[in-house]
C-alpha cells in the first residue's frame, strides 16, 4: 500500500503556496483585498513665474522627493520652452531652456500623488557634516553659550535637538537666542547650531497638503540624522515629527527654484484632493516600477475579458466537486452545472433559469419523436444539435416581437452542452424514467445555481483574477476532496431508522 504522505505534503505545498503569494501581492503591491475600495490621491500643481530680460533663460526646479508619498502621473506645461528631467534618486529636477525669453513666462509642473503609509526617512549611509559655520564676531559668543547650555541639558544627538527646538520656542528666550534669532532665520541657526556639534542636519522644503488651496507657498523645515533615519523637526513652531498632510517637496540640500536668464521669479502651489480606484492605483504604481510585465493586465482588454470568464470555472468546478462528492447530488453530467452557470452569468439566474427550463423540455419532445426514427447516435445527435439551434432562435424572434429583452441573451447557452444534456435526459427516461430525469435535472439546476451565485460574487470574481495564487487553493481542496471515500450527507437519511430504535 502506498503512503499518502507526499500526497499531503503537497497539498499542503499547493495550500501554503496559494495563500503566500496572494498575501504577498496584497501587501508587497498593494492589491486591495476587497473590490471597491478607494484611495485618496493628491493633485499638485506648481507654477512657476519670472521676467525674461530677452537674453537665454534656463530654469531649474526641485521636484518632490518623499518616500511618503508614492508618484503616479507627473507632467510639465512649458511652450516654447525644452524641458529635461534628470534621474537623480535624491535629487530629481525639472531643467526648462530657451534662446531667448521676454517678459513675463509661466511654467507648470502637475503631479498626483497617493500616500504610501511609509512615513520614516532611511539615511542612505552616514552622512556628513557639512563644514562648521564660521560664526560673525557679534555672534560667536551668544552662538557657544546658547550651544552650550543646551547641550548641558541632553544626552543624545536627538534629545539636543529636542530641547534646542524647545528653546527656540520657549515662552521666555534666552537673550542668546533672542539675539542669534534677530539675524537669522529659525531653520537656518537650527542647522548651523547642530553642526557646530558635529550632528548631521539639513534644511528641507515641504507643502502642506490642504484640499482646494491656491497660491500655496514651502515651508522649511529641519531634518536631524539619529541612528540611520533622518527626524524631523519645525523650529518656526516648537514641533517635531511629521504631519498626515506634509509632502516634503525638497531634501536635495540645494534651492528649490534656480532661474538663469530671468528676475523676480517666485513659485506658487495649488494643490486638490481626490479619490480613485485602489486596484488602479496599485497597477499604474507596478506599471511605473516595471513589476507588471508578467501580469494579466498586460493583455489586450478583449483577452482581459476572456481570462475573467476563465478564471471562474475553477470556482464552479470546486462547488460540484463539493455537492457531488461531499454532499452527494446527482446532476446530468459531470460539470455542465458549471458551463450553465457561466450562461446564466450572461442571462441573470431567472432568465437563465426559465430558458434552460424551456430548451431542455421542448427539445426532450421532439428528441422522442428522433429515437422513433432508429437512426445513428451521430446522426441523431446532429439532429439535435440542429433543433437546439432553431429553438433558441425561435425564442428570440418572439422574445424581440413581445419586447422581452432579457430573453435575447439566451443566445449564450452552451449549444452543444445543451444538445448532449438533452440526449442524456433522453435515454435516463427511456432507462429510468421520468424520476430519475427530474432528480439529476433538478439536480444539475441546483449545482448551476450554487455555482452561479459563487461566480457572479464581486468578491469573487476580484480574488481570482487578481490572485492567480487563490487558483492553487483550490486545487489544493479539490486533490484533498478527491481522496474521501465516506458516506455522502444525503446517505446519512438511509440510517434515520436505526436513529430512531
Amino acid at each position: 500500500m502506498h503512503s499518502k504522505k507526499p500526497f499531503y505534503i503537497l497539498v499542503a505545498l499547493l495550500f501554503i503556496s496559494g495563500i503566500a503569494t496572494s498575501v504577498f501581492r496584497g501587501i508587497e503591491h498593494n492589491v486591495p483585498f476587497l473590490p471597491g475600495k478607494q484611495v485618496q490621491s493628491w493633485g499638485v500643481e506648481a507654477k512657476v513665474r519670472f521676467q525674461g530680460t530677452g537674453e537665454p533663460a534656463e530654469v531649474s526646479f526641485s521636484l518632490p522627493n518623499d518616500p511618503a508619498f508614492e508618484i503616479l502621473v507627473e507632467n510639465a506645461s512649458s511652450p516654447g520652452f525644452g524641458l529635461s528631467i534628470t534621474d537623480e534618486p535624491q535629487n530629481r529636477r525639472a531643467i526648462w531652456s530657451i534662446r531667448s525669453a521676454n517678459g513675463q513666462q509661466d511654467l507648470y509642473y502637475k503631479v498626483t500623488l497617493i500616500p504610501t503609509g511609509s512615513t520614516t526617512i532611511k539615511a542612505q549611509g552616514i552622512p556628513e557634516v557639512t563644514d562648521t559655520y564660521i560664526w560673525p564676531a557679534t555672534e560667536k559668543l551668544a552662538a557657544e553659550q546658547a550651544i552650550e547650555e543646551v547641550w548641558a541639558k541632553s544626552a543624545t544627538n536627538l534629545s539636543f535637538a529636542n530641547q534646542l527646538n524647545k528653546a527656540f520656542n520657549a515662552s521666555e528666550r534666552s537673550q542668546n537666542i533672542e539675539l542669534l534669532l534677530s539675524s537669522n532665520s529659525p531653520s537656518k541657526l537650527f542647522v548651523r547650531m547642530l553642526n557646530s556639534k558635529g550632528i548631521p542636519a539639513q534644511e528641507v522644503s515641504a507643502l502642506y497638503l490642504e484640499d482646494q488651496r491656491r497660491r500655496q507657498q514651502l515651508t522649511n523645515f529641519v531634518e536631524v540624522y539619529n541612528d540611520g533615519e533622518w527626524h524631523l523637526f519645525n523650529p518656526n513652531d516648537g514641533t517635531q515629527g511629521r504631519p498626515d498632510n506634509l509632502l516634503l517637496w525638497d531634501r536635495s540640500g540645494k534651492s528649490t527654484l534656480d532661474v538663469i536668464g530671468g528676475i523676480n521669479s517666485q513659485v506658487n502651489f495649488s494643490m486638490l484632493q481626490d479619490t480613485r480606484s485602489a486596484l488602479a492605483t496599485s497597477l499604474d504604481v507596478m506599471n511605473n516600477q516595471g513589476t507588471l510585465d508578467f501580469s494579466l493586465y498586460q493583455l489586450p482588454l478583449e483577452e482581459q475579458s476572456l481570462f475573467k470568464g476563465i478564471l471562474l470555472i475553477p470556482i464552479g468546478v470546486l462547488m460540484v466537486v463539493f455537492l457531488r462528492v461531499i454532499v452527494g447530488l446527482k446532476t446530468s453530467g459531470t460539470f455542465m452545472p458549471v458551463l450553465i452557470a457561466l450562461a446564466f452569468i450572461q442571462t441573470t439566474l431567472l432568465t437563465g433559469l426559465v430558458g434552460f427550463i424551456l430548451i431542455v423540455a421542448c427539445g426532450l419532445m421532439i428528441r422522442s419523436y428522433l429515437s422513433q426514427l432508429n437512426l445513428l447516435l451521430i446522426s441523431r445527435i446532429s439532429a439535435v444539435i440542429i433543433v437546439v439551434i432553431g429553438i433558441i432562435g425561435l425564442f428570440t424572434l418572439l422574445s424581440y416581437k413581445f419586447g422581452l429583452s432579457e430573453g435575447l441573451t439566451i443566445t449564450f447557452f452552451p449549444m452543444i452542452i445543451l444538445a448532449w444534456t438533452i440526449e442524456r435526459m433522453s435515454i435516463l427516461w427511456e432507462e429510468e424514467g421520468p424520476k430519475e430525469v427530474v432528480l439529476q435535472g433538478g439536480g444539475s439546476l441546483f449545482v448551476a445555481t450554487l455555482a452561479y451565485l459563487a461566480m457572479s460574487a464581486p468578491w469573487i470574481q476580484h480574488w481570482v483574477f487578481n490572485f492567480l495564487g487563490i487558483h492553487l487553493v483550490i486545487l489544493a481542496i479539490v486533490l484533498l476532496m478527491g481522496q474521501y471515500t465516506g458516506y455522502r450527507l444525503l446517505e446519512l437519511r438511509r440510517f434515520k431508522p436505526l436513529a430512531g430504535e
